[in-house]
């Protein structure tokens, strides 16, 4: 593994901000204004690093560390799975938690909810805000939703897939949850009930209603009238709460 950390610094929301590479993959790790935590806990912004960043803004001033790589039009594939494991490994070497709280906004469900089903003894808990849980639904638009007909595009050939294979696949989160519940990891998701983008009737409510069903615990956070944005909550205290609750 190549790495040029600490790499460049500057200045991210007035936090200081590590621009580095891993194999040539654009990495980040945001270091908190105080002390870290001493468990020095990580929270992992898997995609749109930097989108709606209010709870990262809270945990940074609490010591916790935020890092991110790049995992663009990846929509949860093996390549992802490989990155994102570069992350974790070079997270370990130095010296973070070995329990991390992994976040998937948006598609970002997708690289989530498979890394952890992969790794379900690296992780804490997991938020996921608006999230992706079949790619069926978003990119595919196969059932409520508008989809995205260049997304599927991108979807289809990160995974190799033709439409029929991907449409056979069982892989998604919504079909892959037991691991998840058997390793007992809790689940928070915020999701606007109006969501015009990622509709919540095929995603967040039918984990909501798998989860507990295979013994799981998960808290969703309905926002009434909301849709797909804005992401996290203008005052982030209840996931914060669930993030220090369960790390």
């Amino acid at each position: 593994m190549e790495c040029d950390f600490p790499g460049k610094i500057i200045d991210w929301h007035g936090f200081e901000c590590h621009e580095f590479t891993i194999d040539s993959l654009q990495c980040r790790l945001v270091k908190p204004p105080v002390a870290p935590d001493e468990k020095k806990s990580w929270f992992w912004r898997v995609h749109f690093f930097g989108a709606f960043p209010d709870a990262d803004f809270a945990l940074l001033k609490l010591g916790w560390h935020i890092a991110h790589i790049e995992v663009p039009e990846l929509y949860g594939n093996d390549e992802c799975m490989r990155r994102m494991d570069l992350l974790y490994n070079f997270m370990i070497t130095q010296g973070f938690n070995p329990k991390c709280v992994p976040v998937g906004y948006s598609r970002g469900g997708l690289d989530v909810y498979r890394w952890a089903a992969l790794n379900p003894e690296k992780v804490s808990c997991l938020y996921l805000d608006n999230p992706v849980c079949d790619f069926k639904s978003w990119p595919g638009g196969k059932g409520s939703g508008p989809g995205s007909p260049e997304g599927w595009a991108n979807c289809l050939s990160a995974w190799n897939f033709t439409e029929e294979e991907a449409m056979a696949y069982r892989g998604n989160p919504v079909d892959s949850l037991e691991i998840l519940a058997a390793a007992k990891i809790p689940i928070l998701h915020l999701c606007g009930d109006a969501d015009e983008v990622v509709p919540p009737e095929e995603n967040t409510a039918v984990v909501a209603e798998r989860y507990p069903a295979l013994g799981g615990e998960i808290e969703v956070i309905w926002k009434p009238g909301a849709k797909h944005h804005p992401h996290c909550l203008s005052d982030p205290s209840p996931i914060v709460e669930f993030v220090l609750k369960h790390q």
